[in-house]
This record gives C-alpha cells, structure tokens and sequence, in this order.
C-alpha cells in the first residue's frame, strides 16, 4: 500500500480498495496500522491519503518474474507502439538493469537474446489465464531445463505429454510461442503458449545445441519450400471463428468492406480450400491463384450433389 501511495499524489480510500481488492473497512484498518507503524500518510475526507513530503522508502529490488514482465511489456513496446515512445524505453529497460543483481542480469540478458518479436499484435489477445505459463515457460529457456507438458494442438480433443527442450520464446500473429527441440518427434516444434494444459520445470538439465540460431531458424520456418504465403479475406462475423480454426497465425492487413484481409502461411492449400469453402459467402481466397481454382473446384464438387 505504501508503494501505491509513493507512485502518487493522492489516492481515494474506493480506489486502495479497489486495486487491492478488499473492502473500505480493510483500507481504513491498513491505513491506521500504516500510521501507528511511523509511516507519516496525510488523510482529508472527501479527498483521500497521501504519503507526507518527504517519506520515501527504501530502493526497491525486483524479483526475476518481475524484471522479466517488464523486459516483455518493453519489448513490446518498442514493436507495438509509436517510435516517440521506443527511446525512453529504452532508457527505462537500462535503468531496471543497472538496479539489478549480476544474477539477474545475466537472467535478462539471456532471455533477450532468446525472444524474438514479429509483425503487429492482433486484436484478438490472449486471456491472461490462458497465458499463466509463460514465466515457466521463459525460466526453461534461460536455465536451459526441459519442460515437461501437456498439450493440445489445434483442432486435437486431448492432450498429448511432451518433453521438449525450450529453445525461444517468439511473438507472432498476437500469441506466444515456445521453439523447441520435442524428444517426442525428435525435431523442432513450435507450442503455442495459450494451448498447454499443464507444465512442469524439470531439473534436466539439456546441452546446449551450439549449431541453433532462434533468427536463422524462424527465417528458415517461414521460407520453406513446403510452406505457401497466402492471402484470405474474412467477414468480420467469421473472423474470431477463422482465428479460432486456424492451423496458422492470422495476421490481420487492409480493412475493406465489411470485413478485412488476412496472411498467413499454409503446408496445404488443399485443406486450406476446403476450410474456407466453409464459410460459404464470408470468406473468400486472395491470394494465390492456385487456392482460388482449388476453392471453385471444391464448390463446383458440392454444386454436383446438389442438381436434381
């Protein structure tokens, strides 16, 4: 409470009791405890308390989640936002490291070099409970320790135990992705964070793979010959239904009409077709020309079962 009055210059009684999530009454028996303590809190009816001129507490130091947090809302915001706002982050993201132990330090340090941020976030953002293991997620990485989890892939009704050796964490198409090394398929896989069930930080300890770089290996993910860049437009009604079936990201582009243009990259365009056929008039395929002819082939298909 001390540290929420110190960040500013006066606070109501409903809103420590609001932030805090406690009643009025809590606040009121805090405040007394606070002052019987020695701290100096000024209080006016009807305007609300304030720390005297003066009172400052001690330098605060911050525990690695919190450090971490913060790197990840700076990396986002140097990606995200408008470029007034990148050097006095910076600047900030300096300071935060200069305050903190060598340990942790190296901790951030690791961690920058792992974490990559791509193209614009979505609209659609994650929920927060869904995205309750990414400091797990994140302490794999940097200590190097396989993660052991549960998860479920897209369109999969149950989950599937894996071991993986967490690699980098990448941003991408509004959600977060762990890259690792899976013992399961003996290959690099990309997990969404917001589709693991269950997570666990092992004490095993992996090697580190010296001939693996995050960038090299996302340029090369995305340049594969197996893999297609494609363009679709989507009704803005289908949007969170196509963002939901997906088998890759959506990165949403140009706003016409009433919906918008979507990117995206496919290892089928075959299945990709028949998906978007099942939107009927909410969808429609942009981008190659090769999908369109498979999407009119597929109606033409389901026209034939329906002449009399």
């Amino acid at each position: 409470m001390v540290l929420h009055l110190q960040g500013r210059r006066v606070v109501r009684a409903v809103e420590l009791a609001g932030h805090f999530e406690v009643n009025i009454r809590t606040v009121y028996r805090d405040i007394a405890a606070l002052g019987e303590a020695g701290v100096p809190i000024s209080g006016e009816a009807g305007v609300g308390y304030c720390l005297m001129k003066g009172y400052q507490l001690p330098p605060v130091m911050f525990t690695a989640e919190e450090a971490t947090s913060l790197f990840v809302g700076g990396e986002l915001v140097k990606r995200f936002t408008d470029a007034s706002l990148h050097t006095p982050m910076v600047s900030a993201l300096d300071k935060l490291r200069a305050v903190l132990p060598k340990e942790r330090q190296d901790h951030i340090e690791k961690l920058t070099q792992r974490t990559l941020v791509y193209g614009r976030p979505d609209q659609i953002v994650p929920e927060a409970a869904a995205q309750r293991w990414l400091i797990t997620v994140q302490q794999g990485v940097v200590l190097r320790r396989v993660l052991r989890m549960d998860y479920r892939g897209r369109g999969q009704e149950v989950n599937t135990p894996r071991e993986v050796e967490p690699l980098g964490i990448v941003f991408y198409g509004g959600a977060w992705y762990l890259v690792a090394w899976c013992r399961l398929r003996q290959d690099y896989r990309h997990f969404r964070v917001d589709r693991i069930r269950g997570l666990e930080l092992s004490s095993v300890v992996f090697a580190a793979r010296e001939d693996f770089s995050l960038v090299k290996h996302m340029k090369e993910a995305t340049t594969r010959e197996d893999v297609l860049p494609v363009k679709v437009w989507f009704a803005n009604r289908a949007q969170d239904r196509a963002r939901r079936e997906s088998q890759a990201t959506l990165v949403k582009g140009e706003v016409r009409e009433s919906g918008a243009e979507f990117a995206l990259y496919a290892w089928s365009l075959e299945w990709l077709a028949r998906w978007l056929l099942s939107f009927g008039a909410d969808a429609e395929a942009l981008a190659p020309a090769k999908l369109r002819k498979l999407v009119k082939q597929e109606a033409r298909a389901v026209l034939e079962k329906y002449q009399d």
